[in-house]
């Protein structure tokens, strides 16, 4: 038996976000908190969130504490800000991080203790009660956050997750016009992060039939239209299909679950402070260079999203086509192919590759397993380049 599942009310489409005024008036809400990037408040992104509350007459307090990769100490601010405030309703409006925090504080709000107590690797407390509910809103193409339970947060040297059913957003709103404004290297990297959860659905050892015709889905729009996303800004049929796209990969990660990029992706961010779309990128394509004998089945099928002729061909050789294709992709976007491009050198690899073996929820759906020796031979490769 394979079970699928999402947010309670999801909606897309251009002018989705008048959703919202329905909402408030479902919900009876009488004091909102919005959570937002500060540069979306500043280039008045979300001006059409604060006119539909204004024109409802629901007050709201408007945060900008929203930091990329949070650390510890902003989730545990933005944590008490709601409990403060004790709002019935909690909108997070921006990126991948605006949306973490968003839901895991909303949640949050009614248990005792503060966001490390609740963490997957070391956490001690459990979460026990819904919380708050939540409308996130993502203005990016990316992060498939608004759809997932996971809120990510960056420690020391690496990264840890809070992860519950109840951190799913009682509704999501996914509007392709509130990432119109994106700048090129955004897009790139938030484009590529979404095709990498696509991807890892699609190879996960936890992958369904469900998962998998998302995930096709998901991967199709979006080989076929990042690269114009991102070097057009005014190609807005393009940014329509990549918001689909990012929504559905999320839809489908979320279910099947992403594996070994993700999981060395990770410490690059906690490490070296990486963003996350960024480090995904810069991985994708050397661990698909180590898995993909595998999944040869799915390669061959990636090879067709790919637009790849694969006739004559074996599954080998359309495997290694499409490792080839992916490294191309993040080049063609303009973003780093290597880790060196960070700074990092080979005296940085053994530190990564110990904090690597601790992603053990991620590693053990990669279709190949993976070990100190593995990890270190894909940082290895990730640290000296294509070839």
């Amino acid at each position: 038996m394979n079970a699928f599942i999402t947010p309670q009310n999801i909606y897309h489409g251009e002018n989705s976000i008048e959703r919202l005024r329905t909402i408030v008036r479902d919900l009876q809400v009488k004091h909102a908190f919005v959570l937002t990037d500060p540069a979306l408040k500043e280039l008045e992104v979300i001006q059409p969130i604060e006119d539909i509350l204004a024109e409802e007459e629901v007050p709201y307090a408007l945060s900008t504490n929203v930091v990329p990769e949070p650390p510890l100490a902003v989730g545990n601010e933005v944590l008490q800000e709601i409990r403060e405030m004790e709002p019935d309703l909690v909108i997070g409006i921006g990126g991948g991080s605006a949306l973490d925090l968003s839901k895991a504080s909303a949640v949050l709000a009614d248990h005792e203790g503060t966001v490390e107590d609740y963490l997957n690797l070391s956490g001690t407390r459990k979460i026990q009660s819904p919380g708050i509910p939540t409308v996130l809103i993502p203005t990016t193409a990316g992060t498939g956050a608004e759809v997932t339970d996971i809120a990510v947060f960056s420690l020391e040297d690496t990264k840890d997750v809070i992860t519950h059913k109840h951190l799913l957003a009682n509704y999501a709103i996914v509007d392709p016009q509130l990432t119109y404004t994106l700048p090129p290297k955004v897009t790139a990297a938030s484009g590529v992060d979404a095709l990498t959860h696509a991807i890892e659905a699609f190879t996960s050892v936890n992958a369904t039939p469900l998962t998998d015709t998302l995930a096709l889905d998901a991967m199709t729009r979006i080989v076929n239209h990042l690269r114009s996303a991102v070097w057009n800004p005014k190609a807005y049929e393009a940014r329509k299909e990549m918001s689909l796209g990012s929504l559905i990969a999320g839809l489908s990660f979320y279910n099947a679950g992403v594996a070994g990029v993700h999981g060395l992706a990770y410490p690059l961010g906690g490490l070296f402070k990486i963003p996350h779309g960024e480090a995904n990128a810069v991985l994708l394509p050397y661990v698909y260079h180590r898995i993909w004998p595998s999944c040869l089945d799915k390669m061959y099928r990636l090879g067709e999203v790919f637009n790849l002729s694969l006739e004559g061909k074996s599954k080998r050789e359309a495997a290694l086509e499409v490792v080839q294709s992916l490294h191309e992709l993040v080049k063609d976007v303009g973003l780093p192919t290597s880790i060196s491009a960070y700074d990092i050198t080979s005296e940085d690899i053994e530190q990564l590759t110990s904090n690597g073996l601790k992603q053990t929820r991620l590693l053990a759906r990669s279709p190949m397993p993976f070990d100190g020796a593995s990890i270190r031979s894909v940082y290895q490769h990730a640290l000296r380049g294509w070839e």
